[in-house]
């Protein structure tokens, strides 16, 4: 029996593709020991045991981006993170340790190297992280989301995707549109508007939806709102239009995100790796917000998508309720336009990453349990 522990966490775009790789590990090795390590800060703490698997935390530390008190206690604070993940790794016979970036990755990263566990990198983001960079430079496999992501010894592998999304790109969104609309309580019989600024939502983003909603709504759009829990509050309401018969239906977060995506035939979102490459997979159309901060990954995940013309992007600035309503109304008027983008986008991505990675960790795992075996003869 291998040993295998997978980092990462904070949001959804580190804690999804986290997820797919414990399952496709799992079915590929039933009697593999899956242990998932992330911090008490991140979305992890829900998803992962709701996932059915075993959680252990270790100290957040993040690092300030300005030069700070807080900045000269971040080694300290490191070196107690990386105690903790040597625990964690010596207590499970780790055999292999698989990060996807976030606070969590990076001291179970250091830990393993400490050990001599074998390390594997998986960046989500065209732009990598710091943590899979330095990681970078001693993992036995870096692997990416994106072919053009830089780093040392990187392999294109794409990004491992939830099995009921890929299942749902099998049956194809179509054929579960009309039950997943009925599901949010929307006409089966007119087009939606997703919209989403992932597991924390957006404002920009939902300033410009709900100021748009009632134009959408006239010209017989229907408006599917994930507002996100921080965002969410109790005056948003469902309404329709009684010309035209579509509904605006805010909700606070979708765990099953798949159905969201099934219910669509455009979608509003940001552009982290994991929306870009579910929207990929399941060829739908995208008009995409890069997050404004940060170090521009966001703007470097959307533009593959943008270079095959499967989505628009749109600068955060220039978001405003007109520009949506114009877009999505020239979008929807042109449904030649939205399956030529849908087809494109579905040619992008490679599909079965999470096979691939989960078999890329479960022979590094081997090679270790090898090596134990032949040092206890």
């Amino acid at each position: 029996m291998v040993s295998v522990i997978l980092a990462g966490g904070g949001t959804a775009g580190h804690t999804s593709p986290l997820i797919a790789t414990a399952q496709a590990i799992a079915a590929a090795e039933p009697d593999a020991q899956i242990t998932c390590v992330g911090t008490a800060r991140g979305l992890e703490t829900r998803v992962v045991p709701e996932a059915g698997l075993s959680l252990e935390l270790v100290p957040a530390v993040p690092l300030p981006r300005k030069v700070n008190a807080d900045l000269f206690k971040v080694p300290f604070r490191l070196a107690g993170a990386v105690r903790v993940a040597k625990k964690i790794l010596r207590d499970h016979g780790a055999d292999v340790v698989c990060g996807f970036g976030g606070y969590a990755s990076l001291p179970a990263y250091l830990a393993a190297r400490a050990l001599k566990v074998p390390v594997v990198i998986h960046e989500q983001n065209a732009l990598p992280g710091l943590a899979n960079k330095i990681a970078s430079r001693f993992a036995v496999a870096v692997l990416t989301s994106f072919p053009s992501t830089e780093l040392p010894g990187a392999r294109f592998e794409g990004l491992p995707v939830r099995q009921s999304i890929t299942d749902l790109a099998e049956a194809g969104r179509a054929s579960q549109a009309a039950g997943a609309r009925q599901e949010f309580g929307l006409n089966p019989d007119l087009p939606v508007l997703l919209v989403s600024g992932g597991s924390q939502g957006a404002r920009s983003l939902n300033d410009a939806a709900v100021d748009a909603a009632d134009r959408l709504l006239a010209a017989g759009i229907q408006v599917l709102h994930v507002w996100g829990p921080k965002n969410f509050h109790d005056g948003l309401t469902e309404r329709d239009d009684p010309a035209t018969g579509a509904r605006y239906v805010p909700v606070r977060y979708v765990d099953a995100m798949e159905r969201a995506y099934a219910a669509s035939d455009l979608m509003l979102a940001r552009s982290g790796a994991g929306t870009v490459v579910e929207v990929a997979t399941l060829g739908l159309p995208a008009i995409m917000v890069p997050l404004p901060i940060g170090n521009g990954e966001q703007a470097r995940n959307a533009k593959p998508l943008v270079d095959v013309s499967a989505a628009i992007c749109i600068d955060n600035s220039e978001l405003t309720a007109d520009r949506l309503v114009r877009e999505v109304q020239a979008l929807f008027a042109a449904p030649g336009k939205l399956a030529a983008m849908s087809q494109a986008a579905q040619q992008l991505m490679r599909p079965g990453a999470a096979r691939r990675v989960a078999d890329i960790v479960l022979a590094a795992a081997r090679k270790t349990t090898a090596r134990k075996a032949g040092g206890e003869r």
